[in-house]
């Protein structure tokens, strides 16, 4: 089963796909969108959302990394997306399926879902605008209001030239309450001759067997189930090899230096608790953690605890291993 890494604004930025890709299981990522409004956007901006870019398109664990672009003008987007083209990513994605109010009220994202007809002329400006060898995708939602376009909407997405969709199982309306309507993804696969991908719900490894069940799809997204649970898609791809608290810690220290690298030192406290409030869903160490660190905002202060943690699992693991060689306490 193919797993993709989803692209999630204000979470899952090149850090956490950095860190998630290390912990192996996913086999490409979605960065998360680009906003195009008018502009031609200069290579700093792609760089900057995207740094990957100055890598060959890749993770620093060698994840291919597909660059998402937002907007609802067909020109002003061909223009960026061969701009964007030009600096190598795994591909160019583009996004129909953002359900946030500031984006639809400029009629970008899930609001698209209203126009098919948009829609296509959007994909096939861009996929005229960029080299044939370089994939265009995309990826949308089940509807604006309602699903009753869902199948109209993702045709017209793939007879425009669109190489691959994500369908996230729900309408704009339903936000991200669940249930994700698997089913729904499955009549818009049999409806278009591209590779479809279900998305939204999949927390667990059987969430992922019974969506790719009930979907039809052979390769999966997942995001807010990978933050929680970093070791998830490998345990789709190999049961039994999910990563336990221990074998998080150092993915953290490593997730916490490239948050020194890059974020002001007043946000840092937030990037970390932000994460562990998502992992304390899947690690009960981790609810302990988020609580001890709840009121901490001094970045100092916060890696003295990260140390204490990574220094209390080293210990207790040594005292398991002594205790199962039967070395006496």
């Amino acid at each position: 089963m193919t797993i993709l890494l989803a692209p999630m604004e204000g979470l899952l930025d090149f850090t956490l796909r950095d860190v998630l890709t290390r912990a192996g299981g996913i086999d490409r990522c979605v960065s998360e969108f680009i906003r195009v409004t008018g502009t031609l956007l200069p290579e700093r901006v792609f760089l900057r959302i995207v740094p990957e870019l100055r890598h060959g398109g890749r993770t620093p664990s060698g994840v291919p990394v597909s660059a998402q672009l937002l907007g609802s003008d067909p020109g002003c987007l061909a223009e960026n997306a061969a701009r964007l083209a030009s600096l190598g990513p795994a591909g160019i994605d583009l996004n129909f399926g953002c359900p946030a109010k500031v984006v639809n009220r400029h009629g970008g994202g899930a609001a698209l879902l209203q126009d098919p007809e948009l829609l296509a002329r959007i994909v096939a400006a861009v996929r005229r605008a960029v080299p044939m060898a370089m994939p265009v995708t995309a990826k949308m939602r089940l509807g604006f209001d309602d699903d009753l376009r869902a199948v109209e909407c993702a045709q017209a997405i793939a007879g425009a030239g669109a190489a691959e969709l994500v369908v996230h199982a729900r309408t704009k309306a339903h936000g991200y309450r669940p249930p994700a309507y698997w089913d729904r993804v499955h009549a818009v696969r049999m409806a278009v001759p591209i590779p479809v991908i279900a998305n939204g719900e999949i927390w667990t490894v059987a969430d992922a067997h019974r969506c790719r069940e009930v979907s039809g799809c052979d390769a999966l997204m997942v995001g807010r189930g990978m933050v929680a649970d970093p070791g998830l898609a490998r345990a789709i791809a190999r049961p039994g090899s999910s990563l336990g608290w221990p074998q998080l810690l150092p993915l953290m220290l490593h997730f916490w230096q490239l948050v020194g690298g890059h974020v002001e030192p007043r946000h840092r406290a937030g990037r970390l608790k932000q994460w562990l409030n998502y992992l304390r869903r899947r690690h009960p160490e981790a609810e302990a953690a988020y609580q001890s660190v709840r009121t901490v905002n001094d970045p100092q202060l916060l890696e003295l605890h990260l140390q204490q943690w990574c220094s209390a699992s080293h210990t207790a693991s040594h005292a398991r291993h002594q205790a199962i060689a039967g070395v006496p306490a």
